[in-house]
């Protein structure tokens, strides 16, 4: 039978959640699909086994499902590697699947998997449309990807692409709001992750950490020195501690990235065929690599080396299988911003504090300012009566000092004697005796049933106070929201997906 070697997996995950950071949401079911790419391993999607706990792989035509485990996953490009625990019983009657190149536009291609609809395997086919750099809904990131016009529907997701009998691609999303547009992500990002994956590398993509402009307005190109046929783009600004930092300066012109010349739009031409956005060479490469580029800076050229670095922004992109940092002190519960923290707004890109948006989408690490520590929500108590209405702002001093980050806050906190001073954003200011802290917190944390007074990545700085209290505390569910907050039009959305124009489809 054809297509044997493509398989549906099935699910369980937990998703933390981030309106009650110390506890996670229900578990629930999905399946996708997948592909056997060698003995006992199968290759699918990481949005099909994110946060996943329990996770099964059925074979065509067979009823009995094997238990399966992640191997390895990298969030950026979207894809997982699984192991069968069984792999002999599994491999029987079971080709691997070949991987093949980068297709061609207007090549015919195969969609194989269990998308929604019924129970056996499905194929549809189609024409790759369109290759360039899009955004990978599960990351945020933007990353080189096939773009079919055949069904790729829920279900689909983590499924092989082929042409002419090889895989090209991994089905991942498709495009909400059109019929027929879905996206693949590419061979060559597939061949680089299982390479990662058998050396031992960091899978992640790195990121050069800068925020550029384009340059073709003639006025500007002129002042910055460019001639009339001369490509780049300018510098706006670079995020600190990042592949660029103390290397590249804003006001430098990008010309050249890995010895492609960039042209005054912000496109290279990638693979001599397709022009895209300069940043698709990133994709070639791994963590501790070395990318060259050349820059023009005060009118003079330099050829530069970038010791390549994962992403770092001031507001992190989805935080895939890592549980919310979170801190409570005297009731005040404290977290990270971040694009999970905003996802617990219905709608957030609209219906966020508009400070936050302005950090994600504008905001710039600093030496001073890494993080944006949140103050999430108010756990009522007597210490902390008239402090209520202070939710959903920035924390921006801790007794008159600035706020590098989390652990920098925590550290001040605890620190602090006699009072604790905490400005937000919009001008509040919560004082707070120290001496009436200790009892409050396990007095809070007991009230509301939690089982820690911090996330376990804080835990190296956990008080004794906060030791005694959790001996005292039950382990019992709380109440994801409160009427107050519920008020507010925050309101459970889906984990991806609200704000997509491009939605993974898992079931």
């Amino acid at each position: 039978m054809a297509y044997r070697s493509v398989v549906r997996v099935y699910a369980t995950r937990q998703e933390p959640d981030y309106d009650s950071p110390w506890q996670s949401q229900t578990p629930a079911n999905g399946t996708g699909s997948g592909v056997v790419i060698g003995d006992g391993l199968v290759l699918t999607g990481a949005h099909v086994v994110t946060n996943a706990t329990f996770v099964r792989v059925q074979k065509v035509d067979e009823p009995n499902k094997h238990i399966g485990r992640v191997r390895s996953i990298c969030h950026d490009c979207d894809l997982a590697l699984l192991s069968i625990d069984d792999g002999e019983a599994f491999m029987r009657g079971v080709t691997p699947a070949s991987l093949g190149e980068l297709p061609d536009l207007r090549d015919r291609v195969q969609v194989v998997g269990y998308p929604v609809g019924g129970e056996e395997i499905s194929i549809t086919e189609g024409v790759v449309s369109r290759i360039e750099v899009q955004r990978y809904r599960h990351s945020e990131r933007g990353l080189l990807a096939v773009t079919v016009d055949a069904a790729i529907n829920r279900g689909n997701s983590g499924g092989p692409v082929f042409r002419d009998g090889k895989v090209c691609g991994i089905a991942f999303q498709t495009l909400s709001n059109a019929e027929n547009i879905g996206e693949l992500v590419p061979a060559p990002i597939i061949k680089r992750f299982l390479e990662g994956t058998e050396r031992g590398l960091d899978l992640a993509i790195p990121s050069l950490g800068l925020r550029t402009q384009s340059l073709e307005n003639p006025n500007l190109r002129k002042r910055l020195g460019l001639a009339p046929d001369d490509g780049g783009i300018l510098v706006a600004s670079v995020d600190h501690g990042v592949t660029s930092s103390g290397v590249i300066e804003p006001g430098d012109v990008l010309l050249v990235a890995d010895g492609l010349p960039i042209a005054s739009n912000g496109s290279v031409r990638y693979a001599g065929r397709y022009r895209t956005h300069w940043n698709v060479v990133l994709a070639d490469h791994f963590v501790g690599e070395t990318l060259p580029v050349t820059v023009l800076r005060k009118k003079r050229r330099l050829d530069l080396d970038l010791e390549l670095m994962p992403m770092r922004r001031l507001v992190p992109l989805w935080q895939h299988e890592r549980p919310p940092t979170y801190f409570i002190y005297a009731g005040l519960v404290f977290q990270t911003l971040g694009l999970d923290f905003l996802a617990t707004w219905n709608r957030w890109w609209e219906r966020a504090p508009k400070e936050f948006l302005h950090h994600y989408y504008s905001g710039v690490a600093t030496a001073g300012r890494r993080e944006v520590v949140v103050l999430t929500q108010v756990l009522a108590d007597e210490i902390n009566v008239g402090y209520d209405a202070l939710y959903d702002e920035s924390v921006v001093e801790i007794n008159g000092e600035p706020v590098r980050d989390m652990a920098d806050f925590v550290a001040r906190v605890e620190a602090s004697n006699g009072t604790v001073e905490i400005r937000t954003s919009r001008a509040g200011l919560i004082v707070l005796d120290t001496d009436l802290v200790a009892d409050a917190n396990a007095r809070v944390l007991a009230r509301y049933n939690i089982s820690s007074d911090r996330s376990a990545d804080l835990a190296s700085a956990r008080t004794e106070t906060g030791r005694a209290g959790r001996r005292e505390r039950t382990r019992r569910p709380v109440k994801k929201k409160t009427k107050r907050r519920a008020a507010q039009g925050k309101k459970r959305a889906p984990r991806r997906g609200a704000a997509a124009t491009r939605a993974a489809k898992s079931g």
